[in-house]
Parts: C-alpha cells; sequence; structure tokens
C-alpha cells in the first residue's frame, strides 16, 4: 500500500503551486491528472504550425515588486520564465461598434487617454479608476490581518471596500459615469470574470482591474513554460506526478462520526492513500462526483443546489498564413462588442440559438504569435478567438462517446464559421489564408479540464458566491482540501496563490512564509513589439 502525505487531485495551476509548496516543505506529495497534458487551463498543445493555451491570454503585475512577479520568485521559479510586455500603448483594444479604444498600461496614461475622450466625465473618470485602486489594495490587507490592532484599525483601512464592497459593477459605475460608451468601454474587461455587469461583484472586478493596470503580460512558449517551471521545481523535491490518471472517488472513513478523507481509487482500481486530500477539482466534482452526497453535510448539499457556475464558451484555435499587421493587428488583446447596453449583449449571448445569424455579438481576438514572437516562424500567425455561451446548448450531446454524431460535427461547423464571419470584421479576408481551425466548445472543455458544465471560470463570481460566501480551501470534511479557481480567486494568478494558501493552511503557516524573497530568482521581461531587444536578450543570456 502506498502511502503519501498528500496527494493532489488535477494538475492546474492551483494544484501544482499547492504541490511544489509541499515537496518543498519536505512532504511526499503526488499529483494525478486525468488529462495526458499537465496544466489545466495552462497546458499548451501543438496542432499544425501553432501552439494554442486555451487559459492564458495574458497576466498582469508582473513588473519588478509587483505580486505575480513576487509570486514566481517567492516559488523559486522566476529564473526558468521568460514573459512578452505587451504593447504598453494598446494591452486591450476596445472595439465597440465603430467605435475604438486603446488601453494602455498605467493608470495615469489610462486616465488621459479616457479624458481626452470624454473630456465631460473628466472628474467622474478620476473618482472611479482612484475607486477601483482604493478597493483592491484594501482587499489585498485582508489576508494580512494578524494583530490586534490590524482587527481593531482595519474597519478604516478598509472604509472604501466597506462603502463598495456589496454592490455590483453596474451599481458603482452609474454613480461615477453617465456616458453609456464609456461605461462600455470600461465593462469589457467584465469578460475577465465572464459576467455582466449587472451580476458582477464591484471589488472583484475591481482586483481584475488593478490586476491590469500597469499593463498586460504573455509567457513565452504559452502557458505550458509556467506549468513545466512549477514541474520542474516540484520534482525537485522528490515530487511525483501522473498523467492520464483519472481519480473514480475519493475513499472516505468515518472516525468517531468524523467523516474523513483516507485515500483515493483510481478508474484503474488502484488505491492510494495520504494524510492530506487536496482537490484541485471544482467543487462539483469534488463532492458530489468523488465524493458523494450522502457524506456531506445538509447545509454543504444545500450550498452545492444553489452554486452557479460561470458561463462557458467557444475557442475558436487558428492559424493563417497572412501578414495580419497590415490590419493593426499587435501583440494587445481585442474586445468586440456591439455598441449596445453590455447587460443586453450577455443576456442575448446567453441565449438559446446560437447557430442563428452569421456572426456572434461579441468575442475576445488574441494573436498568439504577436504576444510570444518567440513562437512566429515568419509566416503563420496563429489566434486564440473565444465568445461566451451558455453550456446547455450543449446538453442533447452530452453522453456522446469518442465518435460524434453527424449533427454535432455540423453544429461545429456552423459555429466555426459563424466566428470567422465575426474576424472577418476586424481582419477582412482571413478566410481565405486558413491553415488550421478548430472549435472547442463547452464538451471540450468538460473532456480535458473536467469542468462541470464547461465553466471557463469555476464557480460564478457574482455577489452571493465570493468572499464570505465562497468554498472554503479547508472542507467540512477531515483531511480533504480545495483549491482553484474557485476556491480564492479565478485566473491564473487567482488560481496560483489559491494553491500556495492552501498549502499555508495545511502546513499551519501564513502565506506569506511560503513565497519568501529570493535575491537569487529574476524573471526576464522583453518587450513584445520589440523583437530585436528579444532577441538580444537572449544573446546575453
Amino acid at each position: 500500500m502506498q502511502e503519501y502525505d498528500s496527494i493532489i487531485i488535477g494538475s492546474g495551476a492551483g494544484g501544482l503551486s499547492c504541490a511544489l509548496c509541499l515537496a518543498r516543505e519536505g512532504q511526499k506529495v503526488l499529483v494525478l491528472e486525468q488529462h495526458y497534458l499537465a496544466g489545466g487551463w495552462c497546458h499548451t498543445f501543438k496542432k499544425g504550425k501553432g501552439h494554442f493555451t486555451p487559459g492564458i491570454h495574458y497576466i498582469g503585475l508582473l513588473a519588478e515588486g509587483e505580486s505575480s512577479n513576487n509570486l514566481y520568485k517567492g516559488l523559486g521559479i522566476a529564473n526558468d520564465l521568460v514573459f512578452f510586455r505587451m504593447n504598453p500603448k494598446a494591452f486591450e483594444h476596445c472595439y465597440i461598434g465603430d467605435e475604438r479604444f486603446d488601453i494602455p498600461a498605467g493608470i495615469e496614461a489610462f486616465k488621459t487617454a479616457l479624458i481626452e475622450k470624454f473630456p465631460k466625465e473628466k472628474r467622474g473618470i478620476n473618482r472611479y479608476l482612484n475607486t477601483v485602486r482604493d478597493v483592491s489594495k484594501e482587499l489585498q490587507l485582508i489576508p494580512k490581518i494578524e494583530t490586534l490592532w490590524d482587527k481593531i484599525t482595519i474597519p478604516w483601512r478598509t472604509r472604501h471596500l466597506g462603502k463598495y464592497g456589496l454592490f455590483s459593477l453596474k451599481r458603482v459605475i452609474s454613480w461615477h459615469l453617465k456616458d453609456p460608451l464609456l461605461q462600455t468601454i470600461l465593462n469589457t474587461q467584465a469578460g475577465d470574470h465572464g459576467l455582466p455587469p449587472k451580476l458582477a461583484s464591484f471589488p472583484l472586478h475591481a482586483a481584475v482591474m488593478e490586476h491590469y493596470l500597469s499593463g498586460g503580460y504573455y509567457p513565452m512558449g504559452g502557458g505550458s513554460s509556467i506549468v513545466n517551471a512549477m514541474l520542474k521545481s516540484f520534482e525537485s523535491y522528490g515530487g511525483e506526478i501522473r498523467t492520464k490518471s483519472l481519480v473514480k472517488h475519493i475513499i472516505m472513513e468515518d472516525e468517531n462520526g468524523v467523516q474523513t478523507a483516507k485515500g483515493i481509487e483510481l478508474e484503474s482500481g488502484e488505491k492510494l492513500f495520504a494524510k492530506n486530500i487536496i482537490s484541485n477539482a471544482d467543487p462539483h466534482k469534488t463532492y458530489l462526483d468523488l465524493i458523494g452526497k450522502e457524506y456531506l453535510s445538509e447545509a454543504l448539499n444545500k450550498k452545492l443546489e444553489e452554486t452557479e457556475y460561470s458561463c462557458s464558451s467557444l475557442i475558436l484555435f487558428l492559424t493563417v498564413d497572412m501578414d495580419v499587421t497590415k490590419f493593426g493587428i499587435d501583440s494587445g488583446n481585442i474586445w468586440l462588442m456591439p455598441k449596445r447596453d453590455t447587460d443586453e449583449v450577455y443576456d442575448e449571448m446567453m441565449g438559446d440559438d446560437i447557430s442563428s445569424g452569421s456572426e456572434f455579438l461579441g468575442a475576445f481576438i488574441s494573436c498568439t504569435t504577436l504576444k510570444d514572437p518567440s513562437s512566429f516562424d515568419g509566416k503563420h500567425h496563429t489566434f486564440e478567438v473565444v465568445t461566451f455561451i451558455n453550456n446547455e446548448v450543449f446538453n442533447k450531446y452530452k453522453n456522446e462517446d469518442a465518435k460524434r454524431t453527424q449533427e454535432y460535427l455540423d453544429l461545429k461547423e456552423k459555429l466555426t464559421n459563424k466566428m470567422l464571419n465575426t474576424i472577418e470584421n476586424v481582419i477582412p479576408g482571413i478566410s481565405e489564408h486558413i491553415v488550421y481551425k478548430e472549435l472547442g466548445t463547452p464538451l471540450t472543455n468538460e473532456y480535458y479540464i473536467n469542468a462541470t458544465k464547461g465553466s471557463v471560470y469555476g464557480t460564478q463570481k457574482s455577489l452571493n458566491q465570493i468572499g464570505p460566501n465562497a468554498y472554503r480551501a479547508k472542507s467540512e470534511i477531515e483531511n480533504l482540501y480545495l483549491c482553484g479557481a474557485s476556491i480564492l480567486a479565478h485566473g491564473v494568478t487567482g488560481a496560483t496563490f489559491s494553491g500556495v494558501d492552501t498549502a499555508a493552511r495545511i502546513l499551519g503557516c501564513r502565506q506569506d512564509d511560503l513565497l519568501e524573497f529570493d535575491e537569487s530568482q529574476h524573471l526576464r521581461i522583453y518587450e513584445a513589439e520589440d523583437k530585436n531587444q528579444y532577441l538580444k536578450g537572449i544573446e546575453d543570456v
């Protein structure tokens, strides 16, 4: 019988950061991944001339001294990573109907650009962006509460969070700003949590905006570079990972009336035991599929029944043999939306009939070969194009086996053409230069990522499902912990921090104790728009 200190189910960013922290502290750790590639949403796959990462399109706060930079240094993997800074003048492009607006890096540059376009809203712009920064900074104080003085003074130090914490993005933005186009521009990043402004928590949105206020970055080699760096370090500490290892269920025992997780059983029938079981799967997969509601409290079963998951997506993976820079495409991401109320657009996108019409209402367009110039072969550009949908549209195809029905394949072809028609508005003629195309659906997300309902952000991050209402890292079941996008925060950085936080709870220490400053670690960052700088940097190394 093999026994470990900790077994981690799932190798997403949260599972791997948790595994690395535990192994570095001397634990015997095993990571189990059902896919043949490690990394969850962060994995990278190659098809034809292109490399694709479905879940990483940019990361923020990577400049020296910022939190994501410190995270990778603290994990001891910064030396194995290289990032490209996306166009600082426009790391996000907003295509709203026939209007165009570029979001630059830096809060002062952002304010200036907004005020130049909307001079009558100058006062509101300053107040809104200052509020975003205040609320985000105060959110970061909460995990650092330790002393009695901290507890006494925290109401004052988080006064802005207290004022705005229970309101939606729609409500707060309407208090400060009146111009509909300005509101839409500032609402585009709601796509980073997949919610319309009326449902999005303002504090969460403030945290997302703060994450990108100083600009966006992309890892050289795609998401797999982060995965590989964590695995390299994890294995150096004796950690073990197994891919193609689907967990059938978590082994439970009743110990003096306390439900206790003792180990796992794989689909193969093999049983493995550990002092701690950590699930990087989402709450429904963990509690209902791997454990069973009969082991759960009435309160937890009720919470699971009421939990909503984020929207799902269609992702078009595309390789073309054309010079897309002639159409203004650069390393910046593009948010494509109609000039309409954002809530109405989201509601329509979540409708039942996604096959009607020739184009999608909204899309996120990302050119990987311009964000990562090391991946460009001089001829072929790769794109990941995303639109949000209601996963229920694909429910009728869920029980099909690996060989899909012609009806499903016909629907995919129709949706692929609809995606291409949408992109044609940005890059005319792109359909004539396709080298490779493949559409990922909610069923793709379920198959490869094991995501409940094909969700792209785990649990829905609405007001009633975050903060004190979110799922906890330490479960009600003895020895069972959770980490990942549904626990602390979503996105690659949020999930990574979640894994560190879960490890800290297991080890009985603080998160900061596991991310101690290491002066030998240095993150290399080059300009995506300056190929010569990157080439010179590689030569110097």
